[in-house]
């Protein structure tokens, strides 16, 4: 009796003491993660600065950062569970991750490919941060690029978040690629002015207008004859940024208009006609009636 009760006494001491060691490693690998936590920030903030006097592609620096700050928490967290669970090898860890990787990668496909897709858009550079971009029907300035996803934000000041795989299986506008960006400005003119002279002077009146380059000069075309004028396209060259788009659109509508009014050049509306009939003249029913009526008379 006294050997079995010793027995029992023995397995809880063991039992005891492997249970404070386990609450003990738990503790320090919690310990481990806060620090993590903590070590990733100035990991962070370290390479930000590396890099920022090294790298002058934003884009590039952003990777940098991102890509140090995940590492930084892949090895804390391996670290804490080794401490946690000391049977388990660095070794059997990895085989572990490597056997549920199937299995992650089909739960967790979205965010991988979200994820490799940011670390391709990084790497290539198809657009920088601060560019404004059209992707589908989004159009804006890019903010930031993520590992997961990109922030535009629209020129209403509205904020889109874009999976970057959407992005990089898309057609991408890149507005501000360029240092110009042409603007196509349709106007008509009268069918009674002369060509030439209209040509003269749309021309004359777009060099003068504030922010428009002169080397690509600005050209007129006339691109067909409308139903109520003569339909001509001024292009003119800008800088790429829409602000600089629209303001410059802005004064040379006004530039144009007032050149048009000083040579006396008309600006049509549109013209219709409406002519007034009397229906049953020409109705097939009265017709056919008559002659019914005229053959009735001659019987």
């Amino acid at each position: 009796m006294d050997t079995l009760i010793e027995s029992i006494q023995t397995s809880l001491g063991q039992l005891l003491g492997q249970s404070v060691g386990v609450m003990i490693a738990v503790v320090i690998a919690l310990i481990v993660l806060f620090l993590t936590s903590h070590v990733a920030g100035w990991v962070r903030r370290i390479v930000a600065l590396a890099v920022g006097r090294t790298v002058s592609s934003a884009s590039l620096r952003s990777l940098a950062v991102q890509t140090s700050y995940v590492a930084a928490w892949v090895v804390g967290v391996l670290v804490a569970c080794v401490i946690a669970f000391p049977d388990l090898r660095l070794g059997d860890l990895i085989g572990l991750l490597g056997l549920g990787s199937v299995a992650i990668g089909f739960a967790f496909q979205d965010i991988f490919k979200n994820f490799l897709a940011g670390i391709l858009l990084l790497l290539q550079e198809p657009f920088q941060i601060g560019d404004q971009i059209r992707v589908g029907e989004c159009e804006g300035t890019v903010e930031e690029i993520a590992i997961r996803s990109t922030q535009i934000r629209t020129y209403l000041g509205e904020l889109l978040v874009i999976p970057n795989a959407i992005i990089f299986t898309s057609e991408i506008q890149v507005k501000t690629a360029l240092s110009c960006r042409r603007t196509d400005l349709p106007i008509g003119v009268d069918y009674n002015t002369p060509l030439p002279m209209a040509v003269e002077v749309l021309r004359d009146a777009a060099m003068t207008v504030d922010g428009v380059f002169h080397d690509p000069a600005p050209i007129v075309d006339i691109v067909g004859f409308g139903d109520s004028s003569i339909d001509c396209v001024v292009r003119y060259w800008t800088k790429p940024v829409q602000a600089d788009v629209l303001r410059a659109q802005t004064r040379m509508m006004i530039a144009l208009k007032q050149a048009c009014d000083r040579a006396e050049i008309n600006i049509p509306y549109p013209i219709r006609t409406v002519y007034w009939y009397d229906q049953e003249k020409f109705s097939d029913f009265a017709e056919t009636s008559a002659v019914r009526g005229n053959g009735g008379d001659r019987q």
